[in-house]
């Protein structure tokens, strides 16, 4: 039990000091800076834009969009379980009903919704928000370059929902590897949630700084962001001294659809957009998001 615990102090450090140097890093360095880079530089940032935008879209479906689905449908089968009696008589099609998919839309929606009270609110911040492209000398869809991005995705809104989300994600990672029964399970599911959590939080920053965050909001967002898988793991190390309550796993896999639902708005409305705007060498930035994508994929045969 000892060496148990002591395995999983190291995993909570190694969490810990793994999040702040791969979230720190694109913050601390010049280079990472894209507004200020020019010719090759900036290409070179375009294309790690894209890729990190890949491990986002991986880590949305393959991590966040999976494990919320699975924990609502064992506790969903479990209440129903315990509650057989009550609902044998029930139409069997209400108990399939996709209820986690139903949770993850809500997420999704609830973003939406402040977004668009947001723009009802203020709708000043509305202006610019058509983006426009220039692809040789006709528009496409509309769109054309001299335009500045969408003021709203430079905005804090966005990028509070995505550190809350990847908050609520870490926190049950952790929780996970805290609840860990052997040394050598611990071992395997840290590795795994390290191998992930590196690009996605190195992504992180990236984001944090192309949209414009200060220096002093980016290192604090993402040493608020790198306290959450050891506030997991400790709550799981707590768990694992009394009874767990009833409801408890239902609402930890609720909170976790609807963290994975708000994670796909922000990656698709605006960590995508953001990173494919521009028409140069648009089949190296789908590479760039497909080898992301994949990355994310191949560490979910043992996240």
């Amino acid at each position: 039990m000892e060496q148990l615990l002591g395995v999983k102090i190291g995993c909570l450090f190694a969490l810990l000091v793994l999040t702040l140097v791969c979230g720190l890093t694109p913050i601390c360095f010049k280079w990472f800076q894209i507004d200020a880079a020019t010719g090759r530089h900036r290409r070179v940032l375009s294309f790690l834009g894209c890729t990190s935008a890949g491990v986002f879209l991986g880590a949305g479906f393959m991590h966040m969009t999976a494990d919320a689905l699975e924990g609502i449908e064992s506790e969903i089968q479990k209440f129903m379980m315990q509650n057989r009696t009550e609902m044998e008589g029930s139409d069997s099609a209400q108990m399939e009903y996709p209820y986690g998919e139903l949770i993850i839309s809500l997420g999704f929606f609830f973003v939406f919704l402040l977004e668009s009270l947001a723009l009802q609110c203020y709708p000043g911040t509305a202006e610019g928000v058509t983006v426009q492209e220039e692809w040789g000398e006709a528009p496409v869809l509309g769109l054309h370059s001299h335009g500045p991005l969408p003021s709203l995705s430079k905005g804090p809104l966005r990028a509070l929902v995505l550190l809350l989300s990847l908050s609520f994600h870490s926190v049950f990672e952790g929780l996970a590897v805290g609840l860990q029964p052997t040394v050598a399970a611990t071992v395997q599911l840290c590795l795994a949630v390290l191998a992930h959590k590196g690009l996605i939080v190195f992504g992180v920053g990236l984001r944090l700084v192309q949209i414009g965050t200060g220096s002093r909001w980016a290192t604090l967002s993402i040493l608020s962001l790198a306290l959450m898988s050891p506030l997991g793991l400790v709550l799981g190390l707590a768990m694992t001294q009394g009874d767990s309550k009833g409801g408890r796993g239902l609402a930890q896999a609720v909170l976790e659809g609807v963290a994975a639902g708000t994670f796909l708005y922000v990656t698709f409305l605006e960590i995508l957009p953001r990173d494919l705007v521009g028409p140069e060498a648009p089949l190296a930035k789908w590479g760039c998001v497909a080898a992301g994508f994949a990355f994310m994929a191949l560490i979910a045969l043992w996240a």
